[in-house]
C-alpha cells in the first residue's frame, strides 16, 4: 500500500477491525517514511447480480436505486436512515443468497415491499402504489384492506374493495 501523503510503498498496519458492513475490514496504517497515519478499507468483491427488467433488459443490481426508492417511500416518516440502510443491506444480502446471477426485477420489488411492510404501513402503501401501478382509489383500498384487521373495516370499505375486485 502506497502512502497517500508521500507516495512511498513502506506502510505498516497498526490496527485491523471489522468494518461497518459485512465482509469489510478497516485497517489503520502508518507510513514508515513520513510517519503519517491513514485508514484503508478492504471489501470482498462479489460477483455482480444482474437484474432482468420487465422488458427483458438486463442491468447490474444497483444498491443506490433500492436505497433511493425506499427513502422516497419513507419521506416525512419517523424512520431513521440507519434502519433504511440496514433494510437495503438485508435486501441485497437476500438477493445474493439466491445464488443466481440473474434475478427478475419482480423479486427485488417484492423483497422491498415485504421489508417496508415490516417497517411502516404508510411507506409500504406508498411504494406499493408506484410499484404495482395503482390506477385509482379502489386499488389503494384493496391494498389497505390487507393491512387492516377484518373486524376494524367499515362496511362501506368492504363494498368499495369488492368493486375493485370485480374490475380485476
Amino acid at each position: 500500500m502506497n502512502c497517500p501523503f508521500c507516495g512511498k510503498p513502506n506502510t505498516r498496519v497498526i490496527d485491523s477491525r471489522p468494518g461497518k458492513i459485512e465482509f469489510e475490514v478497516r485497517r489503520r496504517r502508518q507510513c514508515q517514511e513520513c510517519s503519517q497515519r491513514f485508514t484503508t478499507y478492504e471489501k470482498f468483491v462479489r460477483v455482480p447480480v444482474m437484474i432482468i427488467k420487465k422488458d427483458g433488459r438486463r442491468e447490474d443490481f444497483n444498491r443506490e436505486k433500492v436505497l433511493i426508492g425506499i427513502k422516497k417511500a419513507c419521506e416525512k416518516r419517523a424512520i431513521s436512515i440507519n434502519l433504511i440502510e440496514e433494510t437495503v443491506d438485508g435486501i441485497e444480502q437476500d438477493l445474493r443468497q439466491i445464488n443466481n446471477r440473474e434475478i427478475p426485477s419482480k423479486i427485488v420489488g417484492e423483497k422491498i415491499i415485504e421489508a417496508l411492510k415490516q417497517i411502516d404501513a404508510v411507506a409500504y402503501v406508498r411504494f406499493a402504489s408506484v410499484y404495482r401501478e395503482f390506477k385509482d382509489v379502489a386499488d389503494f383500498i384493496q391494498e389497505l384492506k390487507g393491512l387492516i384487521p377484518k373486524e376494524c373495516l367499515p362496511i362501506e370499505f368492504d363494498a368499495i374493495a369488492d368493486k375493485a375486485d370485480d374490475r380485476s
